[in-house]
């Protein structure tokens, strides 16, 4: 099951046994009357309001504390009631309570029809003392108290909404002193202030995280959605106001999170419309609707601005909109589960449609399911809510069987930005990875783990930082999504903007004390790290790719962070691409571990494996994935490439993979290849194969660590070329034999080394550091050369 549910309160196991232990076993006793104890609402702070029949069948309500874990008994009617709605003020000084006096055919028998049928109280609690008439009328009203944000002193004052079923919604301003005792009660003895928020609506919801009320008034062929936003100390003022593409000709007022009714009182196939909004922290709404249809055995629900889906279903009853926070959740019990990504829409391929046992949610009814807080289920039917988490495993075991890639890169989206992070789910990841290179062909995995994982363990570092974060290693989706239509913008990767810059001595500096900050910062290596035998060694590319990204995001952040303070910013910058380092380290470590590879494969006295074929394999896309967004690499990982490319690939290969930049010549394994091989013609072939594509500046460094005729010639061919470049225009005087330090007979010979002697005595050196390398050395390896060319001994 794709989703798990964790029951965080249930009525039997939560209040059964409190109400056990003082005597109240009638309301147990579910036999008689399944609706005894039942959930009525739940508010801001997640307290839930329950209310059940005590043995002398009057009517009690208790409030459930989700954070200590404890009952509390609010306030008995002497009566049997039936409660419609109810709420507390968050300093439960107050309680709110509608409920339903008599049914129709109780006011006929008992000629009570100048009575109304419902009632709505205000009740002092604190202790108990005066009740209040608030309304008493023969339409349904539902109670809910406005709740500050935690923390602000507000006792002096309480707001209660009142929603009523002839289609309109109050505000009620309630003032309240304390007096001798503790005691607390309403101080205006007249009417009580009051102020009308909204009028001849059709549908309201209660959104009580955000103290907002959406609510939608019919006008002429449309619906207007709009939403009010409640103050702690001020009034209320619309902040939304927008048209919907939906016809409505019920004349039912429809609530949502207004307190519930017990399943018996709930016939889901009669509402025509069924709507939720939904907001995300980063202030994204969704607007989820799913309108009866015509078409018999056909479910039609939208997300609005996002697309729309349909399905068969045989068994149909109502579609369920869940808040799951990073993702909306359209669910239709034993057909079909779509979370829809809230976070990142504009992508719909970060989206997930189940179906069959992927969409199967375990234990929950098929009625009366809402989501009163995020990442919260209620079932109704059984007095149970649930938090709602994405099972890790189930979200595994659907990314290893999918076969599309939108399917895959959702299911990879999920895990790596919406699943809690653990070390063995990020391990399964990387092997499911590395079997699958090559069957993502609208994405690169390896991309797209380094991005999402990067974006997952920094944007909680700062306000904002999601918002100027790379999420995804895709600019658009070009893939098909059957039955799905949806156009994208492209999405721009901040991280990567480049600019002109003066490449200055400075400049270039700067960029590498940026990078030595990096390394620095990677001191914190573990033993199990060392399975991978990466090298903390110079690589000046590899350095200015890391000095490079802290400078251009640095740059981006403090152009749109300017509250932040620098030195924050710096830490940022420095943690993030410090994690793309150990992010690839720990690709790295787990592809090392599931092959069974040891540190001592860094030797070339013997072929390759073809495990370690696969981890080289493995490499090239990591580096052919970090290439692609001009990100670094940590220290000594082409040092390894290239170490695993001599053993494992034919030397036609290897030269190949060199001459084309997927294997770069590092001088630590240039050094040990020199110094390792014995020179058999094989051997002498490769290390010379080497030595002509060393660059340079390396190549000064390392060839004189072969010892061999081939390299001192063309040691000393370099010496010539240079020597002779180098003078230029300038004038020598004929060369005198005499000077030559041993004659010669071989007169091209010795023409040539009396001409470079003169060279060297103008002062004409090329090789400044290297004194070994001289017009002598030119003449030995010469000889020797020829002498092994002519298949004769020198000595």
């Amino acid at each position: 099951m794709f989703l798990h549910l964790a029951a965080e309160f249930d009525l039997q196991r939560d209040v059964g046994p409190w109400l056990a232990e003082r005597g109240w076993a009638a309301a147990l006793d579910t036999s008689e009357n399944s609706s005894a104890l039942y959930v009525v609402n739940v508010e801001r702070n997640g307290k839930i309001i329950y209310t059940w029949k005590g043995n002398q069948r009057d009517t009690h309500i208790g409030l459930y504390d989700l954070q200590t874990k404890e009952n509390e008994h609010l306030y008995m009617f002497e009566r049997d009631l039936r409660i419609i709605s109810c709420s507390v003020n968050s300093e439960r000084t107050l309680l709110a309570v509608s409920f339903r006096q008599y049914t129709e055919e109780e006011r006929v028998s008992r000629l009570l029809q100048s009575v109304s049928k419902y009632l709505t109280l205000l009740i002092e609690i604190h202790p108990v003392n005066n009740v209040r008439v608030l309304k008493a009328v023969d339409s349904c009203v539902r109670v809910q108290f406005l709740h500050p944000v935690e923390g602000r002193n507000t006792s002096t004052e309480s707001r209660l909404l009142l929603v009523s079923e002839d289609k309109y919604i109050e505000q009620f301003d309630i003032c309240v002193v304390a007096e001798e005792e503790h005691k607390v009660v309403i101080q205006n003895s007249g009417q009580l202030p009051r102020a009308r928020v909204a009028d001849d609506l059709i549908w309201a919801q209660w959104d009580m995280t955000e103290q907002r009320l959406f609510y939608i008034v019919p006008k002429e062929s449309r619906c207007t959605l709009k939403c009010v936003q409640f103050y702690p100390d001020e009034n209320f003022n619309s902040i939304l106001e927008s048209h919907l593409d939906i016809s409505v000709n019920d004349t039912q007022v429809q609530l949502v999170n207004f307190g519930y009714d017990d399943c018996q009182d709930q016939d889901v196939t009669s509402k025509s419309l069924n709507l939720h909004v939904f907001t995300s922290k980063a202030g994204g709404l969704c607007v989820c609707c799913s309108l009866a249809s015509d078409i018999p055995d056909e479910i039609t629900y939208s997300i609005c601005f996002l697309h729309k889906e349909r399905t068969e279903s045989h068994q149909l009853k109502e579609v369920a909109f869940l808040n799951l926070d990073y993702y909306v959740a359209a669910y239709l019990p034993g057909q079909f589960l779509h979370l829809l990504n809230i976070q990142h829409p504009d992508l719909l391929c970060y989206s997930l449609f189940l179906t069959g046992e992927d969409a199967r949610i375990d234990t929950l009814q098929n009625c009366s399911i809402q989501s009163p807080l995020m990442s919260t289920i209620l079932d109704g039917c059984v007095g149970r809510m649930y938090a709602v988490s994405i099972s890790d495993s189930a979200l595994l075991q659907f990314l290893q069987k999918s076969k599309r890639d939108s399917e895959r890169l959702a299911a990879l989206h999920c895990a790596l930005l919406c699943v809690r992070s653990t070390a063995d789910l990020e391990m399964k990841i990387i092997w499911w990875i590395s079997e699958n290179l090559s069957t993502c062909h609208s994405f690169d995995p390896i991309q797209e783990f380094i991005i999402a994982s990067l974006y997952s363990r920094m944007r909680s570092e700062t306000h904002n930082l999601d918002k100027l974060l790379p999420y995804t290693s895709l600019l658009d989706w070009i893939g098909v999504i059957p039955g799905v239509v949806c156009t994208t913008d492209i999405i721009s990767l901040p991280v990567l903007e480049q600019k002109e810059e003066r490449r200055t001595t400075t400049y270039l500096r700067n960029i590498f004390e940026n990078a030595k900050k990096v390394l620095s910062h990677l001191d914190t290596w573990d033993s199990e790290e060392r399975l991978v035998p990466l090298f903390q060694e110079d690589d000046q590319q590899q350095q200015l790719l890391m000095g490079l990204m802290v400078a251009q995001l640095k740059d981006h952040l403090m152009r749109h962070l300017q509250y932040v303070g620098k030195k924050k910013i710096d830490q940022i910058v420095l943690d993030y691409v410090a994690n793309l380092l150990n992010l690839v380290h720990r690709i790295m470590k787990e592809v090392w571990k599931r092959y069974r590879l040891h540190s001592y494969i860094f030797c070339f006295d013997e072929r390759g494996s073809a495990a370690e074929f696969a981890v080289f394999h493995i490499m090239s896309r990591i580096l052919e994935a970090t290439n692609g967004m001009c990100m670094p690499l940590p220290p000594g990982f082409h040092t390894l490439h290239l170490g695993l490319g001599v053993r494992c690939l034919p030397l036609h290969t290897l030269l190949h993979y060199i001459d084309n930049g997927v294997l770069h010549l590092t001088e630590t394994c240039v050094r040990k290849l020199l110094k390792d091989l014995d020179d058999t013609e094989k051997n002498e072939k490769l290390k010379f194969s080497i030595v002509t594509r060393l660059p340079e500046a390396l190549g000064q460094k390392v060839r004189q660590l072969w010892n061999h005729p081939i390299n001192a010639n063309f040691i000393a061919r370099k010496y010539v070329k240079l020597l002779l470049e180098r003078l230029g225009n300038r004038q020598c005087s004929r060369p005198i034999s005499e000077r030559l330090p041993v004659p010669v007979e071989f007169l091209p010979l010795n023409y040539l080394t009396s001409m470079l002697a003169e060279i060297e005595n103008q002062g004409v050196h090329p090789y400044e550091k290297q004194d070994h390398v001289n017009v002598r050395f030119v003449e030995e390896a010469a000889l020797k050369h020829t002498m092994m060319l002519l298949g004769l001994k020198y000595s």
